[in-house]
């Protein structure tokens, strides 16, 4: 009996040893947002909602005797979206570049300006039909299968980063129907910064192009396009702006259209202590059609929206924001309209 528990005991010990060992560092991050949004949209019913984003983001990392990080990460969000889990791996080596593998995304997105807007939940909803775009790496199809590579700072200049990104054939059907698939892509972004006397100025921007298939009609351009963006910070003040021009295919909820569409963005953010005052104003106009026909009437969206935020005390954040949208579907006014929203974060 004393063997068998000094054998027991001397079990325990190793697999606990081994377990210590191989562990790799585990961190959690995530927030709880909650608030009420009131929609007011022109020629319809007002309506109020409250709204919910919450999210839980374990992060996995561990270092290799030569120095070399390994990575990933899976996130659980709210009860409509459930589970995420399709992070790859990244590889940060000692010269401080790192690799993307596997869901690498796209090098021409990574790049893109962030201009400010409002930082509460609220918006105003369209028709599925309008593909007018507000966002600078609409044009940024990948597959699955790829990989990204980011240098480190200072690549070939003082204060200029790049990245570079491939994926190949994802493997789905190029069926005979509307559905259309992504092939490949390959896309190239760079991010300067620099000090223009007491402003701090970032230009980013990117390229990117996809090719697809779908069996029966050729589309009239597949998945690309670019984008620029400017940045200054002067002390609490941010003024931004972005432009992108691109078209897509294989969109809508059959991906049965494509469309060609530019984007204009402005915005300004300034910080007085506690408090964050945002507006941004967003223009993107599109033409689209099923695949294989482009159209020529206008599909187009003016977003314009403000917030204010009260940091409550540490990771405790109260905001109120504002949308108004101004939109056509093939010429023709529709889903015009405005939205209040007021509600809180708690991020950790």
């Amino acid at each position: 009996m004393k063997k068998e528990l000094l054998m027991g005991t001397a079990l325990v010990s190793t697999l606990g040893a081994a377990s210590v060992a191989e562990a790799v560092t585990a961190t959690m991050s995530g927030n709880h947002q909650t608030g009420m949004e009131f929609d007011s949209p022109t020629g319809g019913t007002d309506t109020n909602a409250q709204t919910n984003d919450n999210n839980f983001t374990v992060s996995l990392s561990e270092t290799t005797d030569g120095g070399m990080t390994i990575s990933s990460s899976f996130k659980v969000m709210d009860e409509t979206s459930k589970y995420d889990g399709d992070a790859g791996f990244t590889l940060a080596f000692t010269d401080g570049s790192k690799l993307d593998l596997l869901n690498a995304g796209n090098a021409s997105g990574s790049h893109a300006v962030s201009i400010p807007g409002s930082a509460g939940s609220e918006g105003v909803a369209t028709t599925s039909t309008n593909m007018g775009q507000t966002g600078l790496d609409f044009a940024t199809a990948a597959t699955n299968f790829g990989v990204e590579y980011h240098t480190a700072a200072d690549f070939l200049a003082d204060g200029l980063s790049m990245s570079f990104s491939a994926s190949t054939d994802s493997g789905a059907a190029a069926l005979a129907s509307d559905t259309y698939r992504t092939d490949s892509h390959v896309a190239i972004g760079a991010t300067y910064v620099t000090d223009l006397g007491d402003t701090a100025v970032t230009l980013g921007g990117g390229i990117s192009e996809s090719e697809g298939s779908k069996t029966g009609t050729a589309v009239t351009n597949d998945t690309g396009g670019f984008h620029v963006g400017l940045s200054a910070v002067t002390g609490d003040l941010t003024v931004a702006a972005g432009f992108a021009d691109g078209s897509v295919a294989g969109a809508g909820r059959a991906t049965d259209l494509e469309y060609n569409a530019e984007v204009t963005k402005v915005g300004v953010k300034y910080v007085s202590g506690d408090l964050t005052f945002n507006v941004g104003f967003a223009s993107g106009d599109s033409q689209d059609g099923s695949i294989g026909s482009i159209g020529t009437t206008d599909d187009s969206k003016e977003v314009t929206s403000a917030s204010v935020s009260y940091a409550v005390a540490a990771g405790v954040t109260a905001m109120i924001g504002y949308t108004s949208m101004e939109a056509s579907d093939e010429g023709a006014a529709t889903d015009d309209g405005s939205a209040w929203y007021i509600g809180a974060n708690m991020a950790f």
